[in-house]
């Protein structure tokens, strides 16, 4: 793998963890919380309807989710764009470390509320989240 390829994953991380941002704000207006609500729907597998946005404490909950993804998926593409060529290796080991701690608490959470579903789904968006960026780059 080169580094240009490293910049270039580290803006699909960014657009990976950054898409969950909008979703969950959108579910703090009820007019706009279908896509939330599908997304913890299918995340808590099996599709059965039983998450809802009508708690107010799920909208703020959503609400505060929504800001802490966009906000991580920006600065992993400012990191991309404004300081990879600077400190690659640093770079790329910041964001595998983001992405491991992201893991370890969302599925450890998920399996103690219950939604042991969710630790599977995080299986996934953590393989393409981290894709080429597990190992260092060839070149210099």
């Amino acid at each position: 793998m080169t580094q240009k390829f490293h910049k270039f994953w580290l803006k699909i991380t960014a657009i990976v963890v950054g898409s969950f941002g909008p979703v969950f704000f959108l579910g703090t207006i009820i007019s706009t919380s279908e896509p939330a609500r599908w997304t913890l729907d299918l995340l808590s597998f099996p599709l059965d309807g039983v998450q809802n946005y009508e708690a107010t404490t799920t909208k703020f909950l959503s609400a505060l989710t929504g800001g802490f993804l966009l906000g991580w998926g920006v600065m992993i593409w400012c990191l991309s764009s404004w300081v990879y060529d600077k400190a690659p290796e640093p770079i790329r080991k910041t964001v595998l470390v983001s992405l491991l701690s992201w893991f370890v608490l969302d599925s450890s959470g998920s399996i103690a509320s219950g939604n042991t579903s969710n630790a599977f789904f995080n299986i996934i968006i953590l393989l393409i989240a981290v894709g080429p960026l597990w190992k260092p780059a060839n070149d210099k």
